[in-house]
């Protein structure tokens, strides 16, 4: 797939992040159209266990769950490249299966797909009957520091049913955390896939912003946001895959035209006085 090539040119390391300035916003925009919301989930890859002719592996629904009427299913889509192979692992170390199952297990792959793919093959089911369901699977890790933050927010929870996203703001009332990349002058409003790296950047706020936190949402609130919301800096926002698949991303062949912002690195960023919204 074309997006998967693009990341191998378009994501370093987010480590080393600086600060830089909120860009104006008194051009007021639409709301982000189907593909501009593709494109940026695109930048995120997910996992798919699929055989060995790309279908992937799947589960029938009962009739009625989920609001489907019989026939239909559902994939697991899961956010660590290591977790989908473990359950692979899982399946072929299991004894006592029988003979059809133990040749299809033989075949199973993992199969990173751009999370914006899904989002389309969503967008364009929604309205189909038996249609194929994707179930997210977070990484459990993610889990227990977005619910470790929530508890420290004094909110009451006892699970976490979507994935994670986690947000740096300058404080619970202020605008979110930007980072600048100087090579080409852009401004991006990092949501992060990953509780350390959200850590990272609050970091280098704190001492000049001490009521700067990390927000956590959920995936699910990102898309509705970007669906529903017009405001001007939702255009600067930009998902960051976790360190995990940034490292399966650098193995990627490169593209000369990324269509994804570079992460920030200290090589082409610098550090600028921040700006609340």
């Amino acid at each position: 797939m074309k997006s998967l090539v693009r990341w191998g040119a378009t994501w370093g390391l987010i480590g080393s992040t600086l600060l830089g300035t909120v860009l104006g916003a008194s051009v007021p925009v639409l709301a982000l159209s189907e593909q501009q919301i593709k494109e940026k989930l695109d930048s995120v890859p997910v996992y798919l266990i699929t055989n060995d002719k790309g279908l992937p592996l799947s589960r029938a629904l009962p009739e009625g769950q989920n609001g489907q009427k019989g026939g239909g299913s559902v994939t697991g889509v899961y956010m660590s490249r290591q977790e989908a192979q473990a359950f692979i692992n899982e399946l072929k170390n299991a004894k006592g299966k029988d003979p059809k199952l133990d040749a299809m297990v033989k075949n199973l792959q993992v199969t990173p797909v751009p999370m914006g793919v899904i989002y389309q093959q969503l967008q364009q089911s929604k309205n189909q009957p038996n249609r194929l369901l994707f179930a997210f699977k977070p990484v459990e890790q993610e889990i227990k520091g977005a619910m470790e933050l929530l508890r420290q927010s004094g909110q009451q929870v006892t699970q976490f049913k979507s994935v994670p996203v986690f947000a740096v703001r300058f404080a619970p009332d202020k605008g979110y955390v930007p980072i600048k990349l100087t090579a080409d002058n852009q401004q991006l409003i990092p949501l992060f896939l990953s509780k350390q790296d959200a850590q990272g950047l609050l970091n280098q706020v704190k001492s000049k912003n001490p009521k700067a936190d990390i927000q956590v949402i959920d995936v699910d609130g990102v898309i509705k946001t970007l669906q529903d919301k017009n405001d001007p800096w939702l255009n600067q926002v930009v998902l960051v895959p976790s360190p995990e698949s940034r490292e399966y991303i650098k193995t990627l062949p490169r593209n000369s035209t990324p269509n994804t912002p570079a992460a920030p690195n200290r090589n082409n960023s610098q550090p600028a006085k921040p700006q609340q919204r």
